[in-house]
């Protein structure tokens, strides 16, 4: 008798192991499907885009307007459209490389390196942030660790670890919308594990049979303020950009 209650305990310890070892899995693919259809709403082969930059300093408020072109991960373009001391500034990203036009000064310089984690324009975004376009399945391994409601609506939390080496953030927490597959609010932390960025999507609607933020608010918690408002006033996916775009002699013209 006593054998047999160890015999049971031991079968019932090795089909919960088995359990265990079935879930954890099956979770982890989870994580990578949602993380698909996270990039199949945000990420399109090419975008036009009009916006501005609503930045909440401490002080004061300026908007910023732009238009830019993107093209896959590797290409993308900006102009700024107002207020007029911004008026004619172009950024050029091919790879990861970055130029800066200036009307000002009639200068065109690279930035590279350290300088890329500098703020744009006094916005919580960084170059780097402005340059990041990879898709989230292509740089980072996810499981799912809760979920949560946000209003009404039902998220899943993932979090994300990178999987490359060049990337601004190491870690990664987003919660996911579980109906429409679009993330809600997101921290972002150094490899040291601190905290370095939040953001929160907001004004979600469904274009071009996507679901898509019409507005994110960047909040770097090194800075004080209340955050850069992103909000997008325009875009078209996967539209036809002519190459000359993505040329440094569009800088100048």
């Amino acid at each position: 008798m006593h054998m047999l209650r160890i015999y049971n305990s031991r079968k019932i310890i090795f089909l919960s192991g088995i359990l265990i070892l079935w879930i954890m899995p099956s979770r982890a693919q989870d994580a990578q499907t949602i993380l698909d259809k996270v990039d199949e709403n945000m990420v399109s082969k090419t975008e036009i885009t009009e916006s501005e930059m609503i930045i909440r300093g401490k002080r004061n408020v300026q908007t910023i307007g732009s238009k830019s072109y993107t093209e896959g991960n590797k290409k993308s373009f900006t102009e700024y459209l107002y207020p007029e001391r911004e008026r004619g500034t172009k950024m050029l990203k091919l790879e990861d490389r970055l130029w800066i036009y200036s009307p000002s000064t009639d200068r065109t310089i690279q930035l590279s390196g350290h300088m890329l984690r500098q703020s744009v324009m006094g916005s919580d975004l960084s170059y780097e942030d402005m340059m990041e376009d990879r898709k989230l399945k292509e740089i980072y391994d996810a499981v799912i660790v809760g979920e949560e409601n946000i209003g009404e609506r039902k998220t899943w939390i993932l979090e994300l670890t990178a999987s490359v080496e060049n990337v601004s953030y190491y870690k990664r927490k987003i919660w996911v919308d579980q109906e429409r597959f679009i993330p809600l609010k997101e921290e972002l932390f150094a490899k040291s594990g601190q905290l370095l960025k939040k953001t929160t999507m907001s004004d979600i609607s469904q274009i071009d049979g996507r679901w898509y933020p019409r507005k994110v608010n960047f909040k770097d918690v090194l800075k004080s303020g209340n955050g850069t408002d992103f909000i997008i006033k325009e875009i078209q996916f996967n539209p036809t950009i002519p190459p000359y775009i993505f040329t440094k002699a569009s800088l100048k013209k």
